[in-house]
């Protein structure tokens, strides 16, 4: 490394040699498979642009696996946030969706408030309650006939309402 520091070209080529194939397994066991090339490269950038502040008292091995080391728990740090943030927008998707339901839900009732009882009632039990029209004309005490017209004026009536309950009139 001081041949390094005292610009001799080769003297990374030396490095490299020496040390790129424990370097490279301890990222590969150090970090995901997919980084270890990146953070190979990241390394050894680093060792050059950083190649004044070596201390020649130090061991060059030392050096070099701790300026790896470091990029592994920096890279580690990047992902768990990227992972908390990944988790966040992924809950706040699942918020504004319960929003979004929540608003379809609001919204269902107030249409269905505004029809008339009797329209109401025979669409509840048989869309919300899942009950036959038999079961439903005995619950509400008019012939089946009757629950099956009342359902189909219930539904054109929900079709044809606007979304906002007109309020000029």
């Amino acid at each position: 490394m001081v041949l390094m520091q005292r610009g001799d070209g080769g003297a990374f080529e030396l490095l490299l040699e020496r040390y790129q194939q424990r370097l490279f397994s301890f990222l590969r066991r150090r970090a995901a498979p997919q980084r270890a090339e990146d953070l190979f490269q990241e390394t050894w950038l680093r060792v050059v642009r950083a190649r004044e502040s070596f201390d020649p008292g130090r061991r060059f091995s030392t050096w070099l696996f701790q300026i790896a080391n470091n990029l592994c728990r920096d890279g580690a740090r990047r992902s768990a946030v990227e992972a908390r943030e990944q988790a966040e927008r992924k809950s706040d998707m699942a918020f504004q969706g319960g929003v979004a339901a929540l608003d379809a839900k609001l919204d269902a009732q107030q249409r269905l408030a505004r029809l008339p009882e009797r329209l109401r009632e025979v669409l509840v039990l048989r869309y919300f309650e899942d009950l036959g029209e038999r079961e439903i004309a005995e619950i509400v005490g008019v012939p089946p006939g009757t629950v099956k017209s009342r359902l189909h004026a219930a539904v054109r009536a929900l079709r044809g309402m606007p979304e906002e309950p007109d309020v000029t009139h």
